[in-house]
């Protein structure tokens, strides 16, 4: 017999972790909501208050199922943390030991130490690109593949540029879904993103590069110049997107007739002991069709310009960096009824924690488009918006990311390579206009310069050398960087590269510059009014809880929506059990052996968790949320 653990988890760094868990017998479930602390042996303690309901358990000839359901925000806030859209880590371990039915003394679970473990990053409130795309006679699919690309035998990154030539359509298709091929799991670690460009025009360089396998994005700088325009993007963990039937990415050939796939490739880690030679065929398949939808979608990227001048300081535990969109650009690019962003995408690298997609408009705050307080590099999915998002010409949007450096000792750079940081924000939306594609900043020279105590650089040296001030006069710039007193200075190099002066980079499909916005000085808006969260029973601190999400003692109620969502209606909801499906997440987990398949039950109101355990018989289900002390 083997017992099962699952865990959600939306924090690595975390002292305190909530587990919520069923035992499930031959015979009898029995629920127990319990949570453990970091420096335990692992074995969790069973909460003061239960807030799980065991909906059923049963078991057949192939699965264990289990189905509950638990508030979003319990207001349980010694023990409890809201479930939201942000990324969640579902943590599942299974052990070959059993615990005693309903019991709930220490020692009685089995050892934790001695159970498999995995994990699995989710958004788990969201389960729209988890919808199988409902295929007709009009519906047709394509393939864009890579051929034998060598996977870097080192731990370089290879950003790899393949070319296409797509002459077949020759009147208006939609792309409605598009999804990774992976041509191997073993692959599936050095595979970063994929990214798929339309290009503008039909040059000789376009056409003879769409002849070859494909080159080394580096060796296909002019080609790129004319690719501006992002179709479709994959990062690791993704399963695509299926797009909204409102819209669908526009197919022309009288429009563009060539696409550019570039693949981030990451090579083998320095210590791995596989060095076998390999080589990649993966890829996107596109689904189209010749029913159109009622707008053209496109893509906006906004965030920070990956260059130098993005500086990570060592040794902080809260950098924040903010790329800029600002006014001049949507209001020059945007049609005058605006735009209606549907999904985003949100990325960092691996020292990201948090990212909000700002959207400010007449100097006030708006609701933030987008947040997700629990990055994760390895999970970057686009996130379908609840409704979709109005942003009008003179909007300014800004992706602001969040990073902790604690564990570096250098610092870190904007870039494209895994080692680098980024932080952007692919937005989807409709009606497409082809003004503004990439709407990026990046701090001026001046700023950096004068963040880094640098007043002045010395003319045409080569490295680049410092002329003032004179205690470190003749040092070069990257010495500089490297052995600056970041500990002491933070506080004022991140006053300054916030306040001071950048470069708005706004780029149209034909990567030229939105006229009269090249040679801006732009500034962080100067805002008369500024977003907050409301408030929710989970942070007011004080008071108890009571079953229907309020606080004893307190006015507040529990609005715990989708971090997606917009403050559109902050009505206070009937305090009625039947009511209480905004604050309710229903779920099932299902085990299952290793005997034959058979149809399982059907759980479509449900988040689903599965966990493979071969003759599962007892299950444990950590359901969980997670609080620092």
């Amino acid at each position: 017999m083997y017992s099962a653990y699952a865990l959600l988890s939306n924090s690595f760094r975390q002292t305190l972790t909530l587990i919520r868990h069923v035992f499930l017998s031959l015979l009898l479930p029995f629920p127990q909501d319990r949570h453990f602390k970091q420096n335990s042996n692992g074995e969790p303690h069973v909460d003061s208050s239960q807030d799980y309901v065991l909906l059923l358990g049963y078991e057949n000839a192939t699965h264990t199922v289990l189905r509950f359901r638990r508030k979003l925000d319990t207001c349980d806030t010694a023990q409890d943390v809201p479930i939201t859209n942000d990324t969640i880590r579902i943590i599942y371990m299974y052990h070959n030991s059993e615990p005693r039915n309903g019991s709930q003394a220490m020692g009685t679970l089995p050892d934790p130490t001695e159970a498999f473990k995995d994990s699995v990053p989710i958004f788990l409130t969201q389960r729209v690109n988890q919808v199988p795309i409902e295929l007709d006679s009009r519906t047709r699919t394509i393939e864009l593949k890579n051929r034998n690309v060598p996977i870097p035998q080192t731990d370089d990154n290879l950003r790899w540029c393949t070319m296409f030539k797509l002459d077949q359509f020759v009147r208006k298709h939609h792309v409605i879904r598009y999804e990774p091929v992976i041509e191997s799991r073993s692959n599936i670690p050095h595979l970063r993103h994929i990214v798929l460009y339309e290009c503008q025009g039909s040059t000789p360089e376009l056409e003879i590069m769409s002849r070859e396998f494909g080159r080394s994005c580096m060796e296909a700088e002019k080609e790129l110049l004319t690719c501006n325009s992002i179709v479709a993007a994959w990062s690791r963990g993704s399963e695509g997107f299926t797009y909204p039937l409102e819209a669908g990415y526009p197919l022309d050939s009288y429009q563009a007739r060539f696409y550019m796939m570039e693949t981030h490739y990451t090579g083998f880690q320095s210590n791995s002991v596989d060095l076998t030679p390999r080589v990649d065929n993966s890829g996107l398949r596109l689904y189209y069709t010749t029913t159109l939808r009622k707008h053209d979608a496109g893509v906006l990227s906004v965030g920070m310009q990956p260059n130098w001048r993005h500086i990570i300081p060592p040794g902080q535990d809260r950098v924040l960096s903010e790329g800029h969109c600002i006014e001049e650009c949507t209001q020059r690019a945007f049609p005058r009824p605006g735009i209606n962003i549907f999904a985003v995408m949100m990325q960092t690298n691996g020292m990201g924690r948090q990212i909000r997609f700002r959207q400010v408009r007449h100097q006030e705050e708006l609701t933030p488009i987008a947040h997700d307080a629990n990055v994760d590099a390895n999970y970057q999915e686009y996130r379908r918006l609840h409704t979709p998002v109005k942003a009008l010409p003179g909007d300014r949007l800004i992706a602001e990311c969040t990073y902790d450096s604690t564990g570096r000792k250098q610092i870190a750079l904007g870039g494209y390579s895994s080692r680098d940081e980024t932080c952007l924000v692919l937005s989807l939306y409709y009606p497409r206009q082809k003004e503004l594609t990439s709407c990026h900043s990046i701090p001026s020279l001046p700023t950096v310069l004068r963040a880094v105590g640098i007043n002045e650089l010395a003319a045409g040296t080569n490295p680049i050398r410092i002329a003032s001030p004179p205690e470190i006069a003749g040092m070069t710039l990257e010495e500089r960087l490297l052995t600056y007193d970041w500990r002491v200075n933070f506080g004022n190099f991140q006053y300054v590269v916030r306040k001071g002066a950048f470069k708005p980079l706004c780029w149209s499909a034909r990567n030229t510059p939105i006229p009269g916005t090249d040679n801006i000085d732009a500034y962080t808006p100067n805002l008369t009014k500024i977003w907050r969260p409301m408030p929710t029973c989970s942070f007011n601190g004080g008071g108890a809880s009571s079953s229907h999400g309020t606080v004893v003692g307190g006015n507040s109620y529990s609005v715990n929506r989708f971090v997606t969502e917009r403050d559109i209606s902050l009505d206070r909801p009937p305090e009625d059990d039947d009511d209480e499906r905004w604050n309710v997440i229903e779920g099932a987990a299902r085990s299952k052996s290793i005997r034959s398949s058979a149809p399982s039950a059907n759980l479509a109101s449900g988040v689903t968790l599965a966990v493979a355990v071969s003759r599962l018989v007892l299950f444990v289900i950590f359901l969980n949320t997670v609080r620092l002390l």
